[in-house]
């Protein structure tokens, strides 16, 4: 059982999402993943594959260009756009965010051209977010107040590191001076909606040099800051280099107290934890990432994007786990051909669909509310699951967990063990509702159903 909690961490989180982290069909589950409350709005997600280069740390889904296919690559995201909103029957688009990849490669034609897409189709409110990953290249900086034109009113930069060594070494093909120049135009473009992106856990690096390094990068960073620990991923030129003994890693410990020491100094700087790898001051907060985070549908545009959302327009009461092609030339080939690029389909079971609401809303310092629970498991409340379990209980008393009249969140102290927190959870949650579940109108088998769609029209 551990095995399969362990492995439905990994599962539910969007591959963008992963910064620090170390079913069957039953009528429950129709009446709650069809509801209009849940099932009228969704996020999007538009992935913009190509990059210049590959980081040495990367194993994301990007691809080198080999020529320019700008034009084709647009219509397609148009293409998959119209007909995965058509699919779901979404009535607005709450925001957009185009990742990568290196998607500030792209001409802000492109974005522009998806946007109308999405307006012609559904409501896209002025006021909606819609975020561009920038990678703070001059290049990218140049093409900031464009992007701005097309409709892109928040930027996440891929600051990574202000040490020049450091970049170099782990591919990245912009330098501190860069970074920062792009900071201050970002800031004048967006004030007040400007994301930087930086990595702890790098190699060589100490408790020491990270300290000065975010004391630095405070004194010119907005109101928002998303702090990724570099972790190791196999097949990744950094894997090899650390499993050949030429480059050395720091210790979990000394991450540990990286990450500790980041959440302090960002919290005397103005700075909110509000999930596990986010802060934000002045209310700066990603909305996006928190409409992934409290469960609610989104969906997945471009090659290799994820989606969560009910298929009503094929008459599914069910939401199901989307996965597009992951390769552009083929992605491309089957948009052309049927529409969409969609490669897999999951449907997810109770089971399935509370396991995601617990691992995502667990990931936020405000956890999760009753109500916000009730809505996806009008039947079996926070109390009735995790209430009367030992395990819960060890973790109440202990202190990094909390049960309470707003619902279930972890402890300050508790939400940097998170990744020991969620297995004992997905456990209890699995206990207790499997043997309701068992009694169901259709068995675990029968409702998992998983579709290999790349032949089908």
């Amino acid at each position: 059982m551990m095995r399969r909690t362990l492995n439905a961490v990994s599962r539910v989180l969007p591959p963008r999402l992963r910064h620090f982290s170390g079913g069957e069909v039953t009528e429950d589950v129709s009446e709650c993943a069809a509801s209009p409350q849940i099932t009228e709005r969704a996020s999007l997600y538009v992935h913009w594959p190509y990059c210049l280069r590959r980081c040495s740390y990367c194993n994301f889904n990007k691809y080198i260009s080999k020529e320019n296919n700008d034009h084709i690559m647009t219509k397609c995201l148009q293409k998959e756009t119209e007909t995965l909103l058509r699919l779901s029957q979404v009535s607005c688009i709450t925001s957009v965010f185009f990742g990568g990849g290196t998607p500030s490669l792209a001409h802000p034609s492109i974005f522009a051209a998806i946007l109308e897409t999405v307006s012609r189709q559904v409501n896209l409110s002025d006021e909606a977010e819609v975020t561009l990953e920038v990678n703070p290249t001059p290049a990218g900086k140049s093409r900031l107040e464009d992007y701005c034109r097309a409709g892109v009113n928040r930027f996440s930069i891929g600051v990574q590191s202000l040490q020049d060594e450091d970049l170099k070494s782990l591919g990245r093909d912009h330098d501190s001076h860069e970074a920062l120049q792009t900071i201050e135009e970002a800031r004048r473009l967006c004030p007040g909606r400007v994301s930087v992106d930086v990595m702890f856990g790098r190699p060589k690096q100490t408790v020491e040099s990270w300290e000065i390094e975010l004391s630095e990068l405070l004194r010119v960073c907005d109101d928002h800051v998303s702090l990724y620990q570099l972790t190791l991923e196999r097949g990744t030129q950094l894997f090899k280099q650390v499993e050949c003994g030429a480059v050395t890693m720091p210790s979990e410990d000394v991450t540990a107290d990286m990450y500790q020491r980041a959440r302090k100094t960002l919290h005397q700087h103005g700075f909110q934890q509000y999930e596990v790898s986010n802060f934000a001051r002045h209310n700066s907060v990603s909305h996006h990432n928190i409409s992934y985070w409290k469960g609610n549908q989104y969906i997945g545009v471009g090659p290799g994007a994820h989606g969560r959302f009910v298929p009503l327009g094929e008459g599914g009461v069910v939401r199901e786990a989307r996965t597009q092609t992951l390769e552009p030339d083929v992605w491309i080939r089957e948009v052309r051909q049927r529409g969409h690029g969609t490669r897999r389909r999951l449907q997810l079971g109770h089971l399935e669909l509370l396991e995601e609401v617990l691992v995502m809303g667990m990931r936020m310092t405000e956890g999760i509310n009753h109500k916000h629970w009730e809505m996806f498991s009008p039947q079996t409340g926070l109390d009735e699951v995790f209430g009367e379990s030992i395990v819960v209980q060890e973790l109440l008393q202990s202190g990094r967990l909390i049960l309470d009249d707003r619902g279930l969140r972890c402890s300050w102290e508790g939400l940097a063990l998170l990744d020991s927190i969620l297995p004992a959870l997905l456990v209890e949650l699995e206990r207790q509702i499997s043997p309701k579940a068992s009694h169901g109108d259709h068995s675990e088998s029968a409702g998992r159903q998983t579709k290999n769609t790349s032949n089908l029209q």
